[in-house]
């Protein structure tokens, strides 16, 4: 069940990245927050959520600005020893709704497809939102074994350190955000895995590349051109994006910070860091 729980939160993480990139700003995984009478400089950092570990982006520059914070800001709070137990509340369906019923006559290709890519028949997360079944599709695709976390190594770095780690915002407000996706959209989303699984495997992989060449504009332009986006940007970033600013004003004005999110939630004109520009910050790459 933990594992089924991290690899939801990768889903849900990897969703999460998406944004409209600038095409003039030099482009960094790594950021420096500095002015607006910050008494010192702040971090921002994009990850992806599932990795091998021959990918896995980390050096001293990173662990250096890592070390350097007070405190440490997730997306969420990945420390919260009850995250597990709400996750899991969460994510049932409304009562005598299930996953078959959602599925309809498409039920049975996407039982024998998901148990030959997972192992697992649908009815074990019969009870369960359709994002549970994705979540499990995305481990599929790595060609190693169980994938890093940038996430949890910073949870780990952070305790190590004697750092607290905290959340830009809650699991509820989280999920309450996919919640305002239809289920039977999710659906859909599903069925084109049981449809295009090669495709998926090729779009990710192209995601990956870009991310690992610190490309963020060119990635912005390719995941938001995949269907699941469609009118949804709103919702799934640019709102959310709004709502971490004041968070994180709030936490520089008083301590250096170390801010991990999606890579996506960072350029663009809604995203993080031209929000920090127009609030008065210096955001400057860090190269790494």
């Amino acid at each position: 069940m933990k594992k089924w729980i991290t690899l939801l939160t990768v889903f849900l993480f990897l969703q999460a990245t998406v944004s409209r990139a600038q095409t003039n700003q030099k482009e960094s995984l790594l950021w420096e927050i500095t002015g607006n009478g910050l008494q010192q400089p702040s971090y921002l950092f994009g990850t992806i959520h599932i990795i091998c570990k021959e990918d896995f982006l980390m050096s001293d520059t990173i662990r250096n600005k890592f070390n350097r914070a007070d405190e440490i800001y997730l997306e969420m709070d990945m420390d919260d020893p009850s995250m597990q137990s709400k996750m899991m509340q969460l994510m049932k369906l409304p009562q005598g709704e299930t996953l078959e019923q959602l599925f309809g006559a498409d039920y049975p290709v996407a039982d024998s497809f998901f148990k030959a890519k997972t192992g697992f028949p649908i009815r074990m997360f019969n009870q369960y939102k359709p994002m549970m079944l994705q979540s499990l599709l995305y481990q599929t695709i790595l060609p190693c074994g169980l994938p890093e976390s940038y996430e949890m190594y910073f949870v780990n770095m952070a305790k190590t350190k004697g750092k607290s780690v905290n959340g830009l915002e809650t699991l509820e407000s989280q999920i309450a955000v996919f919640d305002s996706i239809p289920d039977q959209e999710e659906i859909k989303w599903l069925l084109e895995w049981v449809r295009q699984y090669d495709k998926q495997l090729a779009d990710f992989n192209r995601m990956l590349q870009l991310y690992t060449h610190q490309e963020l504009n060119q990635m912005f332009d390719f995941i938001r051109s995949s269907p699941e986006m469609a009118g949804y940007e709103e919702v799934l970033l640019n709102k959310r994006n709004r709502n971490w600013i004041p968070v994180m004003e709030q936490v520089m004005h008083n301590k250096s910070a170390f801010f991990a999110v999606g890579a996506g939630h960072l350029p663009g004109p809604s995203g993080v860091i031209a929000l920090l520009r127009n609030k008065g910050f210096r955001v400057e790459p860090v190269q790494f």
